[in-house]
């Protein structure tokens, strides 16, 4: 009875491994899923519709919208294959090349949303908070690059999920402006401004405790 206790294939390590593996696939395959669609709802007319009529008050500032959907695109759709080349530990070197697209994206993505924030027809308050998302986008991923290049690979693992984390603020600013209770909530531009933080904060702080009680529950180094 303790032998097949023991042996019970329900509790080893290597299926509660697989289990948290499949687990990740499936969040993977749903975070893709809504980033696909929100490219295909939010961004693609853009590119099908180049007039004033489809722009409406980006028209004068379209080369900034341009650049900053383009590069928010880039960098949405790169990420996932990054975690998953980065999580299996082949292909490093499509992962390498990857990785460079992705900073390219999120580099000119950041240009664009920055010059949107400051010329913005939304008000100072709205500016401000999309002026500290391209601020939060630049600089995780700044981190995320300096840690691989110092060799940090895990401290790049981490930094690398809160860049990520970051990039989705866009899907996660239209889910809750368009979808569910929360679009109802009036006045709009109250909204608007409330979404352009909570959209990276949030997540960002739910990430951050996710990362420090996954590094507190490591085993501690015995003493020599």
């Amino acid at each position: 009875m303790a032998h097949a206790a023991v042996s019970n294939p329900a509790s080893s390590p290597a299926e509660k491994s697989k289990v948290a593996r499949a687990l990740l696939i499936l969040v993977w395959a749903a975070l893709i899923a809504i980033a696909v669609a929100f490219i295909l709802k939010y961004v693609f007319h853009y590119y099908l519709n180049y007039n004033a009529a489809a722009y409406d008050p980006y028209w004068p500032r379209r080369g900034a919208l341009l650049f900053h959907i383009t590069g928010g695109m880039v960098a949405l759709l790169t990420a996932p294959w990054q975690f998953f080349t980065g999580l299996t530990g082949k292909r490093m070197n499509v992962h390498r090349y990857t990785g460079r697209v992705f900073v390219g994206g999120v580099t000119v993505g950041v240009i664009g949303a920055t010059y949107l924030a400051f010329t913005t027809t939304f008000g100072w308050a709205f500016g401000f908070g999309i002026l500290g998302l391209a601020a939060a986008w630049a600089s995780t991923t700044a981190m995320a690059w300096y840690a691989i290049k110092r060799g940090m690979v895990e401290i790049h693992k981490e930094w690398m999920t809160r860049a990520y984390v970051v990039t989705f603020g866009f899907v996660t600013f239209r889910v809750f402006s368009d979808y569910g209770p929360t679009s109802h909530l009036k006045p709009a531009g109250d909204l608007a401004v409330t979404l352009a933080w909570a959209c990276w904060v949030v997540p960002l702080f739910i990430t951050e405790l996710i990362l420090q009680l996954r590094r507190m529950r490591k085993p501690l180094p015995r003493p020599s």
